[in-house]
């Protein structure tokens, strides 16, 4: 079982209780950081966005049996009291915990059944070459977007490409597709499609720029369409990485490196993966 398929377990076996994200980080053998990005990438969803989905899926069916204690099915649920449960539960569903226990059915409701891993087979890595490089002054178009929610990325790109070559003090014929995330943030990230600047002094408008730090790099190798490169991280990061030696670094998250071997209009082609590491 990999790291995201021993998370999905221990959740599974725990979630009606009090569990923590140092604790399936634990269980999945991963970083609380890089188990919080992996289940993103493997699931399309956040741990505890997972977790809160599957604890209110599990209330609306207990309401929907004819609960008799609103009350104490919000304490099972995880909350302190009444309103706290209403004002989830209605954020989440579009109704109220006592419009399902009186109609007596979940109706429409979308319940969050618990997360089957694909058993595809996952894409087999080459050894990554390492990189050392100084830092690097990055500028381009940046969105937040959540775990499931990143169809926007390709119109980004597409955004992006009217300014590529013609961006002030752009460095090289090359981009970049750069993920960061914020400590203690697991239900989003940010990405940046980038290049590399000499200065930030005329950027177009809209623009933002990002200063990456002096490291080193494990450079690795995605090849075929770019829709699949989330598998390719996903082996990075749940097998790769925790039985390397090699510790993740910080910033970025990681890096997708784009030249003249990626055909932007097919979207086929190799894709470097750059992933930021120290002993």
């Amino acid at each position: 079982m990999n790291a995201i398929g021993k998370a999905l377990w221990f959740i599974e076996s725990h979630y009606a209780g009090d569990i923590s994200l140092e604790e399936i980080a634990e269980t999945a053998g991963l970083s609380r950081y890089h188990l919080s990005r992996v289940f993103g990438l493997a699931t399309g969803c956040s741990i505890s966005g997972y977790i809160r989905a599957r604890r209110l899926s599990a209330a609306a069916l207990s309401l929907a049996g004819g609960a008799s204690s609103i009350l104490a099915v919000a304490l099972d649920a995880g909350y302190s009291s009444h309103e706290a449960f209403t004002r989830a539960f209605r954020d989440h569903f579009g109704v109220t915990p006592e419009e399902v226990r009186n109609r007596g059915h979940i109706g429409d409701l979308e319940l969050m059944e618990p997360i089957r891993m694909n058993t595809a087979p996952l894409p087999k890595l080459d050894e990554p070459r390492f990189e050392t490089r100084p830092a690097m002054l990055m500028a381009g178009l940046q969105q937040t977007y959540n775990y499931g929610g990143n169809a926007g990325i390709p119109s980004q790109w597409q955004q992006f490409n009217e300014h590529f070559g013609t961006i002030p003090g752009q460095v090289g014929n090359v981009a970049y597709g750069i993920c960061t995330q914020e400590e203690g943030q697991d239900s989003s990230f940010q990405y940046m499609s980038a290049v590399e600047v000499r200065d930030t002094s005329e950027l177009p408008e809209g623009f933002e720029s990002l200063k990456l730090p002096a490291q080193t790099y494990a450079v690795f190798a995605h090849r075929g369409h770019i829709s699949g490169i989330s598998a390719t991280c996903h082996v990075i990061f749940t097998e790769w990485l925790p039985t390397s030696g090699y510790k993740h670094a910080g910033l970025p998250d990681l890096m997708e490196r784009y030249d003249d071997r990626f055909d932007p209009r097919t979207g086929m082609g190799l894709t470097e993966i750059w992933v930021p590491v120290k002993s």
